[in-house]
């Protein structure tokens, strides 16, 4: 029998919400705010102008498009056929080329081998079965030498009380039931998959947000988001 790479109830969360994507206001309103912090991160340490970049888990496209309009060959897979139309139908609309499929990282790692100079996964590991096993066909398909960057969340009180409770709760970012307490991972399960799947982690950053400058920035705290990338050895 074969295992299903996507949890089919966290594909239907999102669309159910995928009309919002680009809407900056919308549901999607924290990825919005935090977008160009995670675009300016990969094009610190990629230039995008050479590079052919997989987007795991795309949705509609906010970073795929973004690294696109830098000058990326960017290729974005989703398992949500909704996210998918209104990525494509966006980019259409702004003249921008990004490829869009309907698929997954471990049947596209399939024929995909060593084939990308970067592999981005941001804000979808805490939403997959098995992290690991996404982290290791991630790899796979970046050629050696080359870049994963990925964000998720930490697993502890601080997160489960700023994520769930204060984001979906107090504040109102999200929709009530769009994180699990229990899918988020700690910095040590992170580096622990990324050491399975043969790459090396070269750099680990928080993505904090201050209430009363309504501002989000880079920091040292990895206790709620936090991003990093890792190599592929040459």
């Amino acid at each position: 029998m074969q295992t299903q790479h996507f949890d089919a109830e966290e594909i239907a969360k999102f669309e159910a919400m995928a009309e919002e994507w680009w809407d900056p206001t919308g549901k999607f309103k924290p990825l919005h705010r935090i977008n160009p912090l995670r675009l300016d991160y990969i094009a610190r340490q990629l230039d995008m102008k050479q590079a052919k970049i997989l987007d795991v888990g795309c949705g509609g496209g906010l970073l795929a498009e973004g690294m696109a309009v830098r000058g990326g060959t960017v290729t974005g897979i989703d398992r949500s056929p909704k996210a998918l139309n209104i990525a494509r139908l966006h980019a259409e609309q702004s003249d921008v080329q990004v490829e869009y499929v309907e698929n997954d990282a471990e049947l596209w790692a399939e024929s995909h081998a060593e084939y990308y100079d970067a592999v981005t996964c941001l804000e979808v590991l805490e939403h997959v079965p098995d992290v690991p096993r996404t982290v290791a066909a991630c790899a796979s398909m970046i050629k050696p030498g080359g870049h994963f960057f990925f964000a998720t969340l930490n697993r502890n009180p601080v997160s489960y009380v700023k994520a769930i409770l204060g984001a979906e709760y107090v504040l109102g970012w999200l929709p009530k039931g769009t994180h699990e307490y229990a899918k988020f991972i700690k910095p040590s399960e992170m580096n622990s998959a990324l050491r399975a799947a043969d790459l090396e982690i070269k750099d680990l950053r928080g993505m904090s947000y201050a209430m009363f400058s309504d501002h989000f920035s880079l920091s040292d705290d990895l206790s709620v988001n936090y991003l990093g990338f890792a190599i592929k050895p040459a």
